[in-house]
């Protein structure tokens, strides 16, 4: 089946993200927006997926539980879990791996978990924009050990991105790519062969609510879940937008 998706948002829970950007608020606008599969990507930290996937339970829409995590090396890179105890234990890792730095939500802006109502129930006080100590050679292993998978962010951004960091894309494991804009999914497999015949996603790393995104980008699934997008993406299955 063809699965329309936005596997990279952001919830309150990022220090950029938008307060209106609460667990239920996300699933209702993915749901109005004909979206088939979506996925919570925090930055460094899963700790609203369980409410998320409450709130898509309930909504009737596919969720998956993720994190968009920056390596050590300053670079995004997003990964997925087939269900919350894996990407529970994938985000204690990586609270382990963040320096001691102190969010400034004046500066920053708040990191606010959040309830199965959307109410407030904490603020996480490390800030979570901050470089782990997670290498890019690492990660893929970490997350497929969980059962997950991981690919890296807007490669195409000038900043936080595998090109921008590191000059090239690296192989690392890596099975599919994200790019920001609809132009690079034809243009960049010219310059880095590594991503030709293997997945481009095209996300939209939203941070507000009007950002999340249409349903255009969309991969070939056997099964709507999780674990079907992993398996797929792994697989290097059909895509398009």
């Amino acid at each position: 089946m063809r699965a329309y998706y936005d596997l990279h948002i952001h919830s309150c829970l990022s220090p950029c993200g938008d307060s209106e950007m609460s667990p239920i608020n996300i699933v209702n606008m993915a749901k109005l927006k004909k979206l088939d599969i979506i996925a919570l990507t925090d930055h460094n930290s899963s700790k609203n997926c369980p409410a998320f996937l409450s709130a898509a339970k309930k909504a009737g829409i596919q969720a998956i539980p993720g994190m968009e995590l920056c390596t050590a090396e300053e670079c995004h890179v997003i990964c997925l879990f087939p269900n919350l105890r894996a990407a529970l234990e994938f985000d204690a890792v990586v609270e382990a791996a963040l320096p001691d730095i102190q969010n400034r939500p004046e500066i920053f802006g708040e990191q606010v978990i959040v309830g199965a109502d959307d109410s407030a129930i904490g603020v996480f006080p490390t800030l979570l924009t901050a470089a782990t100590s997670i290498g890019i050679d690492e990660i893929s292993g970490i997350v497929r050990s969980l059962g997950g998978i991981a690919f890296p962010a807007h490669i195409d951004r000038p900043s936080y991105s595998v090109i921008s960091v590191l000059g090239t894309v690296p192989d690392a494991r890596f099975s599919a790519f994200e790019v920001s804009g609809r132009g690079s999914v034809r243009t960049l497999p010219a310059s880095y062969p590594i991503l030709k015949g293997r997945p481009i996603l095209l996300n939209s790393d939203a941070h507000r609510l009007e950002d999340i995104s249409e349903p255009a980008g969309w991969i070939e699934l056997d099964t709507l879940s999780p674990e079907g997008v992993i398996s797929a993406l792994l697989a290097g299955c059909a895509w398009g937008v």
